[in-house]
């Protein structure tokens, strides 16, 4: 079955942000209700800053099932949710949004579960040992609390060493703290590690690369989270070194099935040809 026009019963979805035309997720979630035959429709919803309480206000007014946060609203989201899952007060901040038959607003972060589950569709353990981080930012710290549950050493390295420490001291674990590395020593630190997670955007257009691999592990295993294009720079690097390699664009994909099993109850596959059609989008971006 294949809904090709909306009814009075279509559920509604959408991503909200400013800007969003840059957006693949209404591509990746429109695809899944084509796939699996459901009477929904998943739509951008550019939301200006200092507007996302109201916008949410309307949506869930007009019968919305709840929407994905990205970028400048993922902590406003944190703060207006009347229910946080676990792994969004592990991050302090929300990018899966239901708006629950109970009237409540549940938050949700997806980032690092769905790091984790790109991995492992990748045959990659994510606890088989040590994980270096590069860079400080949001997404850096999904994936590190979500390394950090999971029982692994952490290691952040970071540009400017505040951001770092920063973000090393608000992932408070007693058992399993976060260790915060100088940048210049990322590439020595290479030898003691399983993992490399580049979460920069260093390596794209003219930049230098965010790291040597000279020192890596024979079994390091490298991944970055840009997936514009699908090989970045550092993936080429490591591949051609004989290193086992994950796409970012993984993370995307797995990350949206939380939502989207949540909205419209299916849980979608993530498959090949998934990852060849919403990389065939021809606009640029996250």
């Amino acid at each position: 079955m294949s809904i090709t026009t909306l009814t009075g019963r279509t559920r509604l979805a959408g991503v909200v942000g400013w800007p969003v035309s840059h957006s693949r997720s209404p591509r990746l979630h429109n695809e899944w209700l084509r796939r699996y035959g459901i009477d929904g429709a998943y739509l951008p919803l550019p939301v200006a800053p200092g507007q996302l309480g109201t916008a949410l206000r309307g949506l869930r007014a007009a019968g919305f099932a709840g929407v994905n946060v990205t970028i400048p609203h993922k902590q406003e989201a944190f703060a207006l949710s009347d229910v946080l899952s676990p792994a969004a007060r592990r991050c302090g901040a929300v990018n899966t949004l239901v708006f629950g038959p109970d009237g409540l607003l549940h938050g949700d972060n997806s980032d690092g579960q769905g790091f984790l589950d790109s991995l492992r569709a990748a045959g990659v353990d994510p606890a088989a040992g040590p994980a270096l981080l590069l860079g400080a930012g949001g997404a850096a710290r999904a994936i590190a609390a979500s390394l950090q549950a999971e029982g692994v050493a952490v290691h952040l390295a970071n540009r400017t060493r505040d951001r770092a420490d920063a973000l090393a001291a608000s992932l408070t674990d007693g058992c399993n703290p976060v260790r915060v590395l100088d940048w210049a020593s990322r590439d020595i630190a290479l030898g003691e590690q399983s993992l490399l997670v580049n979460t920069t955007s260093l390596g794209m257009g003219d930049a230098a690369l965010p790291c040597s691999l000279d020192h890596a592990a024979p079994g390091l295993v490298v991944t970055d989270i840009v997936y514009a294009p699908r090989v970045t720079p550092l993936l080429s690097l490591a591949r051609a070194g004989g290193l086992v390699t994950v796409e970012g664009l993984g993370m995307l994909l797995h990350q949206a099935r939380i939502g989207f099993a949540a909205w419209f109850g299916v849980d979608p596959a993530v498959d090949a040809s998934l990852f060849d059609f919403v990389s065939a989008d021809p606009v640029p971006g996250p």
